[in-house]
């Protein structure tokens, strides 16, 4: 094969990866005919919208195949489709790419083609920025991006599943950046009531509506001389987003109710675990507006894209969780980090972090285990751990409130319900229903101090 990436290692420590631009056409298949320039070191095969480039086809997978170029050249791997993928005649779970060659996903063959073209990509050195951990390409590849970017006040899109870490790039980005000193105000576009929203972003004057008994400032005055994090930004209300792209194109906002505009001075950072374009497509958010945002964008991989990391997050992980629960002596053993390895993590980062927290604290020797993955929070063969605990069934479930809160507040009630039932039986001793609960003691110590229950609650 000609060499078609070339690496080179820099002063800075950074690496840089020389490549050559591809084409991929569907050569056989429902999208016959279909061509992608790829625009990016990862491109993903599948079904689903979010992949770069999606095929109507029934036997492909949602994400059925990702082509990835490194060091060595042009990487196609199966991502655990369902009828797999196809190079040569042969099933493949890996392979590099020649030029000029074809592979096939359920029924649509797409042949490979370089363009001659070159472009480079650049690595960071270093395998963290800011809160965030990783030593895989994608991550060095996006730590690169926002270590040049942050020192700007370049507008910056974070796009990625729920879980991986929007907030801390948003976070890291302000941090890093001039603005550092200044505020840095977030806003859930998910957890405002549509009424509002409009008051929460721009502010509002007295008298401008019932219950507007004063004048407020909105987020983006709040956030003058700092960072405007707005998260969510796909659940934006469309007939609220063409006062945002005001607000972007003048710097300036108007309160509701006022007739006077405000100056802004604010950086902005968006963030979306849904797929911008696709909703553009479907007419669900404004073009003019996503391009506004987008003019640096960032997507952050899923967990499972970058099992390299695990290992240095479940590190990280530990000593944070060891730290919480007052202990210092539990660590992992390399079958369980394997184990962890091949999970899918559907939850991402946030799962993992939750994960080992959950098993530090419920740990019984000096190891966490894996039994504890599933959200299985105690184990099975303690009958007497799930007496006095509420059935989650009979839990009160409130349909209105966004997944992640509603699914935090029924962990929260899960733990109230366990751990006071556990504490009435034992009489208020904290020892016995560590012994029971299968836990160390300190480790229901900081539960009880966490969930604020005390000897008075048992009464």
């Amino acid at each position: 094969m000609s060499e078609i990436t070339r690496t080179v290692f820099l002063d800075d420590g950074d690496q840089k990866l020389a490549l050559q631009k591809y084409t991929l056409t569907v050569k056989s298949g429902p999208n016959v005919g279909m061509t992608l320039e790829a625009k990016g070191r990862l491109v993903g095969i599948g079904s689903s919208p979010d992949n770069e480039l999606s095929l109507d086809d029934s036997a492909v997978s949602r994400f059925h195949a990702v082509i990835e170029v490194d060091a060595k050249g042009y990487r196609l791997s199966d991502r655990d489709s369902k009828n797999g993928t196809f190079a040569n005649g042969l099933r493949v779970g890996e392979v590099y790419l020649e030029n000029n060659t074809s592979f096939r996903v359920g029924d649509s063959d797409i042949e490979f083609r370089t363009t001659g073209e070159e472009v480079e990509v650049r690595f960071s050195g270093k395998d963290r920025f800011g809160s965030m951990l990783g030593k895989s390409l994608q991550m060095r590849e996006i730590f690169a991006i926002l270590e040049r970017v942050a020192k700007t006040d370049a507008t910056v899109l974070i796009e990625g599943e729920s879980g991986t870490g929007k907030e801390l790039v948003a976070e890291a980005i302000h941090n890093t950046s001039q603005r550092k000193d200044g505020p840095f105000i977030v806003v859930d576009c998910s957890a405002i009531a549509r009424d509002i929203i409009e008051s929460e972003l721009f502010g509002h004057v007295k008298g401008a509506f019932t219950g507007a008994t004063g004048t407020r400032k909105g987020a983006f005055e709040a956030a003058n001389g700092g960072t405007l994090f707005l998260d969510e930004l796909g659940e934006l209300p469309l007939d609220l987003q063409p006062k945002l792209l005001r607000a972007l194109e003048k710097r300036e906002v108007k309160p509701v109710g006022g007739n006077d505009s405000i100056k802004i001075d604010a950086r902005i950072v968006a963030a979306t675990n849904r797929n911008l374009l696709h909703e553009v497509k479907e007419s669900n958010f404004r073009e003019d507006l996503y391009y506004r945002f987008a003019v640096i964008r960032v997507d952050l991989p899923p967990l499972r894209e970058r099992t390299e990391d695990i290992p240095l997050l479940v590190e990280h992980f530990l000593a944070l969780a060891n730290e919480m629960a007052g202990r210092t002596d539990i660590d992992i053993s390399y079958k369980t980090m394997e184990k962890l390895k091949r999970h899918k993590w559907p939850g991402n980062v946030r799962e993992l972090k939750n994960f080992v927290e959950r098993a530090v604290l419920l740990a019984q020797g000096d190891q966490i285990e894996t039994r504890f993955l599933s959200g299985q929070q105690v184990p099975r063969d303690e009958p007497a751990a799930s007496q006095g605990s509420v059935p989650m069934a009979q839990m009160a479930l409130d349909e209105n409130l966004p997944f992640k809160d509603a699914k935090n507040r029924m962990i929260e009630e899960f733990e109230l319900e366990y751990w006071k039932g556990l504490l009435e039986r034992t009489g208020g001793n904290v020892s016995k229903a560590a012994r029971v609960a299968g836990v160390h003691r300190k480790s229901v110590e900081y539960i009880l101090k966490k969930l604020d229950l005390t000897r008075e609650d048992l009464s």
